[in-house]
């Protein structure tokens, strides 16, 4: 049985899709703990119901991000994880962070990466012109949102999408992405820091 640590800073709808599936699909694995850097993020309560341990490490308790970054990774690290799981945490890692957590850390992005990484993806992809859009599961690395790619979820970008349109079409596949990529992992069918590259396009 593998253990999973998921990092939240909001209501965590992906976290709360991850635990569902888990349950449902009964993977070899369990989602021990839901780390928060916000003590007033809703998804801690969603966890709590569901039996799952919360915890709270403040950022704003901490003067710098090294400080706040070794403090966080003392209390996941109490919980033994196989895999880290960003679900909307709001906060850029140093790189020792994610090198000690480095082929087991998984993010979930609101875009087709190599495009619009960071913030503000849907209004860059509406101002942009593109045709489609989506989400992209990839392996964190030090370098923000260029992580290798696990997955990918296309949308199509409609005439007169607002960024709150394209975020709701976007959001309900990393429901069904973020789950599936991380069983993968779990089954142990991503190697090398690869995955099977797979593209699901909503038609």
């Amino acid at each position: 049985m593998k253990n999973i640590v998921i990092l939240i800073s909001g209501r965590g709808s992906n976290m709360e899709a991850v635990v569902r599936a888990a349950k449902a699909e009964q993977w070899p694995a369990r989602v021990v703990a839901v780390v928060s850097n916000r003590a007033d993020a809703k998804g801690l309560a969603f966890a709590a119901e569901n039996g799952i341990t919360t915890a709270v490490v403040a950022n704003r308790d901490y003067q710098s991000r090294a400080e706040f970054d070794a403090a966080l990774q003392t209390v996941i690290d109490g919980f033994a994880p196989d895999l880290v799981v960003l679900a909307g945490f709001m906060r850029i890692l140093t790189a020792p962070f994610v090198g000690h957590y480095a082929g087991r850390m998984l993010n979930i992005h609101p875009s087709l990466l190599p495009r619009f990484p960071g913030l503000a993806t849907h209004e860059s992809a509406i101002c942009s012109g593109v045709a489609e859009h989506g989400a992209t599961v990839h392996f964190v690395t030090a370098e923000l949102d260029h992580g290798p790619i696990v997955a990918q979820a296309k949308v199509p970008v409609l005439p007169g999408d607002t960024k709150e349109t394209l975020s709701e079409r976007v959001l309900a596949q990393e429901h069904l992405l973020y789950p599936r990529a991380i069983r993968w992992f779990i089954e142990g069918k991503l190697t090398d820091l690869q995955g099977p590259a797979w593209t699901h396009n909503q038609q």
